[in-house]
């Protein structure tokens, strides 16, 4: 029986070893990682959008892998733009009758954001890439948009971070 335990014992030690329980496919050489602001470029803009985003993407990498913020010669280095910004309506009805006829409202808005993205991999450059991601979120016109833009902002931001997480590290 101590025989069998001993085996069973070793065994789950050698298949913990073999197997990283973060899902990261990240390489043991990579030890630091460099995550530039992401200026806001967008034709139309929210103030605080180009913070809240970069803050968001670095507290994802050093919170969920084991490496540590870098200022120079990173082994991972992620930087971009924000390059759109829009609220655009996304289904329209009859709201109204005046003296001049019918006036169109939005029933629902559509905020996207799309970010430009450029990672580069000094251990493995082979893995580098520029890229494009984009989404977004449909909420109702009848919402004050100050009040329900920063949280529509904040829904489209992790979406868009968890694709670029994803891509890095998890590498699916």
């Amino acid at each position: 029986m101590k025989i069998l335990s001993g085996v069973s014992l070793l065994l789950l030690l050698f298949l913990t070893s073999c197997y990283s329980f973060t899902g990261s496919s990240l390489s043991p050489e990579m030890k630091t990682v460099k995550i530039n602001t992401f200026p806001n470029n967008a034709a139309n803009n929210l103030p605080s959008l180009s913070q809240d985003f970069t803050v968001a993407l670095q507290n994802r990498f050093l919170q969920r892998t084991t490496l540590k913020g870098a200022i120079e010669k990173p082994d991972l280095l992620i930087e971009g733009e924000i390059s759109d910004y829009n609220i655009t309506p996304t289904s329209i009805g009859s709201a109204t009758t005046t003296t001049q006829g019918n006036t169109i409202q939005a029933l629902q808005n559509k905020l996207t954001i799309t970010i430009k993205v450029h990672y580069e991999n000094s251990v493995d450059p082979t893995l580098s890439f520029d890229r494009t991601y984009s989404d977004e979120a449909v909420f109702n016109s009848d919402l004050d948009i100050n009040t329900i833009e920063t949280a529509q902002v904040k829904i489209v931001n992790e979406r868009i971070i968890n694709k670029i997480y994803n891509d890095i590290v998890a590498n699916w």
